[in-house]
């Protein structure tokens, strides 16, 4: 085989998988401004019983692939990264219709347990997208898949004001579908299916990494990252409607709100995983870090939505970084044969960092205020800088990239 196709091949593979993280990341969150929203429609009507249940049914999902994330790793060690691409859209599409069909709160929690329990098209392209490209391409590479969900929370929202909240997710179906049968069509796999008995165990899986403590540590900072993405999630609507008053476009908002970091990610995260592919991503990791504190803290005193809106924007610029340079560190120090359950792993530690951010969000914003969750947030963000710092520094972590 010359080099050529197989340099083709990746390219088309990195182009037709970004279409498909968008869809999928679009899908979910096109939900995601309004989920206390809907909540809200489906019968909670008390403040603190609508923060609580925002965050369980926000939470729940991230549980659940917590739990599956590894099965559905090992299975694509074993039959196929594309094989499960294909099983996670269709599966989503389906739970997504039922959702739109949901008649109370208890309904809606269980269908957004099985979105988690079906979920993993992401990792899985990032698995199939860092097993062919180039490795000293693999930061630019991982940091353009990131950008895939930009446009979601806007679309969702616009949708949401203009037809209600249960079209958005029969739209959200088809959107799955639509990417299922992209999937099928263009997404490429030359893959020899590997029996149960020849599959390394857990414990095989660590001895064959590079610096096993390392990848520990990484796992541990994507739960971090995510607790403090997540922490803000519940209460991103409720927050602005504060900020806002009694808007008519309160979903719109919202969603625009919840969109521009994305926006912002979509600008800075090739570009900041080109540079890390130059001076290390372990440099791009620490710095977008330390800068995000700074920007966090300024969220709990404004005092508009565009104020948040802005600051919300420059915290996507520095975001969009963070799990790209963590998980070229993942590729650096692990193997083609193990990086669908690495890449599972490390999706299960940010499941539950999916998890505890929001619960963590609800629980302060009902005890302390809304405001006190960003002062919370930029704590949680500091430990993970000094943490990062010293598990790098610990294992000597400097990347030495590549030439070929």
């Amino acid at each position: 085989m010359t080099p050529e196709p197989i340099l083709i091949n990746w390219k088309r593979n990195l182009f037709v998988t970004w279409i498909g993280c968008f869809l999928t990341g679009a899908a979910f969150s096109l939900v995601m401004p309004f989920l206390p929203l809907y909540v809200e429609l489906l019968g909670v009507s008390s403040p603190e019983k609508l923060n609580l249940w925002s965050g369980a049914v926000f939470s729940i999902t991230f549980l659940f692939s917590a739990i599956a994330s590894p099965i559905w790793g090992g299975l694509a060690d074993r039959k196929g990264r594309k094989v499960m691409l294909l099983r996670s859209a269709l599966g989503m599409a389906i739970v997504m219709m039922l959702m739109g069909l949901a008649q109370n709160v208890w309904q809606f929690l269980i269908l957004r347990a099985l979105l988690g329990l079906l979920g993993g098209f992401v990792p899985n392209a990032n698995a199939l997208i860092a097993t062919q490209v180039p490795r000293n391409k693999s930061g630019w590479a991982l940091g353009t898949l990131s950008t895939g969900a930009v446009s979601g929370p806007l679309i969702g929202g616009l949708l949401a004001d203009l037809y209600g909240l249960r079209l958005v997710f029969f739209i959200t179906a088809l959107v799955l579908f639509i990417c299922f049968i992209t999937t099928v069509l263009f997404v490429q796999e030359r893959f020899t299916p590997v029996q149960k008995k020849d599959m390394l165990s857990g414990r095989q899986v660590l001895a064959s990494l590079k610096n096993p403590r390392l990848v520990l540590s990484l796992f541990v900072t994507t739960l971090i990252i995510q607790v403090a993405t997540g922490s803000i999630a519940p209460i991103l609507t409720l927050y602005v409607r504060e900020l806002a008053g009694h808007s008519q476009n309160l979903a719109f908002i919202s969603g625009m709100i919840a969109a521009v970091p994305g926006m912002a990610a979509l600008l800075s995260a090739p570009r900041l995983g080109k540079l890390g592919d130059r001076v290390g991503p372990e440099r791009i990791l620490i710095s977008m870090m330390a800068l995000s504190v700074l920007l966090l803290i300024p969220m709990s005193f404004v005092q508009s939505p565009w104020q948040l809106g802005i600051l919300r924007f420059l915290l996507g610029a520095t975001d969009g970084a963070l799990l790209p340079a963590v998980q070229t560190l993942l590729i650096y120090n692990s193997s083609s044969q193990v990086a669908g359950r690495i890449f599972s792993y490390n999706q299960s530690f940010r499941d539950v960092g999916n998890v505890s951010g929001p619960l963590l969000g609800a629980f302060i914003s009902a005890s302390y205020g809304f405001r006190a969750v960003f002062f919370v947030t930029a704590l949680v963000v500091m430990v993970n800088v000094v943490y990062s710092w010293w598990s790098l520094q610990r294992s000597a972590a400097r990347i030495r990239l590549p030439n070929d």
